[in-house]
């Protein structure tokens, strides 16, 4: 179960004492304020706090370039023009604060992107419950032979079952020597600063991360890819689905020009003019690498 007796009782509480503002809201976040949603056996995404909306976006814009900006007649357009052009500064006057459930292991991968504030659950403090993150059988792989950092075939369905068995009792087995390692009954007690060295990787912890809009998406653009980490993927596409009605416009354009749109080098748009001008341009005649000229091909469809 993601959420105690006792977190439930608190969302309840809190989404039902709404209070009067006079700050920008957003409706459709307002919809998803406190609501936890699950994500893989025992995860969760819920959003704390947040702060802005797309109105936020273009009236930051507005004043930072001035008359500039006045020859865009909607606010549509000036977002899609910001997002077109690589501004940050206006979308970064959007903030939103997460509190996450996670394996340690998807934790180590998030904390990457360093551009946020994180509060983490203290093991130090707290004793951490004992809850896993266990592969479904449909996740688990092979070593990609052409991806050091990635997943291939599937594995055949008994050595998954071996796998799962060695994760399981593996889990357990270092959850019961930290129980006993920390318990005062008839001995010292380890501390609980020490004893955690001994958990697995895939125990849960908590924090709340608090970024920006415009660092926020950095993130949904790699985590949402489909060469991300399913498990850290699969918490990014909640969370997009929470971007999508906090800033819809913006959400929109990010989906065309960072998600859906693509980047080329000069010498790849080279390659794209020669084909539109008739030539037959190929890997060899490219001036690309292998690598290069695979990526360009995949690009052009």
């Amino acid at each position: 179960m993601p959420l105690t007796p006792e977190q439930e009782a608190e969302i309840a509480r809190q989404r039902a004492t709404p209070r009067q503002t006079l700050r920008a809201v957003s409706e459709g976040m307002e919809t998803h304020l406190y609501t936890a949603y699950p994500v893989l056996d025992h995860g969760f995404v819920r959003v704390i706090d947040y702060m802005g909306d797309d109105a936020a976006i273009v009236q930051a814009a507005r004043v930072s370039y001035g008359a500039g900006t006045r020859h865009v007649s909607n606010d549509e357009g000036l977002i899609r023009y910001l997002m077109r052009h690589w501004h940050s500064t206006p979308f970064e006057m959007c903030e939103i604060k997460l509190h996450v459930k996670l394996p340690v292991f998807v934790a180590r991968q998030w904390i990457r992107h360093r551009t946020a504030n994180v509060n983490e659950y203290s093991a130090r403090y707290s004793i951490l419950d004992r809850e896993f993150y266990i592969p479904a059988p449909e996740q688990l792989a092979a070593q990609s032979t052409v991806n050091n950092q990635g997943r291939g075939e599937l594995l055949e369905p008994a050595e998954a079952a071996r796998v799962l068995e060695i994760l399981k009792g593996d889990a357990a087995r270092c959850y019961d020597h930290y129980e006993a390692m920390i318990s005062d009954d008839g001995q010292q007690g380890l501390a609980r600063e020490l004893a955690r060295m001994n958990l697995p990787a895939n125990i849960y912890t908590q924090w709340y991360w608090k970024t920006d809009l415009h660092n926020l998406f950095h993130f949904l653009r790699l985590r949402s890819d489909a060469h991300a980490q399913y498990e850290i993927r699969v918490y990014a596409e909640e969370i997009g689905r929470l971007v999508a009605d906090w800033v819809p416009l913006a959400w929109q354009a990010f989906l065309d020009y960072r998600v859906g749109g693509a980047t080329l080098s000069a010498k790849a748009l080279d390659c794209l003019r020669r084909m539109l001008n008739g030539e037959e341009v190929t890997q060899e005649t490219s001036g690309l690498s292998k690598r290069e000229w695979r990526e360009f091909v995949e690009v052009l469809g």
